[in-house]
């Protein structure tokens, strides 16, 4: 495991958590890493409903409600089907908030408007904000998925602890 990113998922953990707040994630070039990350955490069921791993346009469409439309329009890896897929998770769970990442990891697959490292990462909130964020990330596959993980996490808990300040 990963302990940079255990710890990250232990403080979202935390946050999410006191908030009385659970999480769902929707994955798709990450393949499931940022529900193991999170379920590394003892006692992570507690705030972790469940996660998608929606590798396939099919998947996304049957699994998550993303648009057809959509995925031909934009494609899988746009911040149109992110978005879906963060609302779709958040509408099908008991969750507060969702979290879903669609990307190009590599080595093949990209193109000169999306290269590969190109990652959409979008988090979805019950209480009705939502973001969407666009990254090009550098390095081989593994080290791409790693910065989508950590980018996704890390966004779930810069929100959490906005909303812990306001409170």
């Amino acid at each position: 495991m990963d302990h940079e990113l255990f710890e990250l998922a232990e403080q979202l953990g935390r946050s999410l958590k006191a908030g009385g707040r659970k999480i769902v994630t929707a994955e798709s070039c990450t393949g499931g890493w940022i529900a193991q990350t999170i379920t590394e955490v003892p006692g992570s069921s507690a705030w972790f409903d469940r996660g998608y791993v929606t590798y396939s346009n099919v998947s996304k469409v049957q699994m998550l409600g993303v648009r057809q439309e959509t995925l031909e329009k934009y494609g899988a890896v746009s911040a149109e089907t992110a978005m879906e897929m963060a609302q779709g998770a958040l509408s099908n769970s008991d969750a507060d908030c969702a979290c879903a990442v669609t990307g190009i990891a590599g080595p093949d697959g990209g193109s000169p408007e999306k290269p590969v490292g190109t990652v959409f990462i979008a988090w979805q909130y019950k209480d009705g904000g939502c973001e969407v964020i666009k990254k090009q990330f550098a390095g081989a596959r593994h080290q791409i998925r790693r910065q989508t993980v950590k980018t996704a996490i890390e966004g779930i808990a810069d929100y959490k602890l906005m909303l812990a300040a306001g409170d």
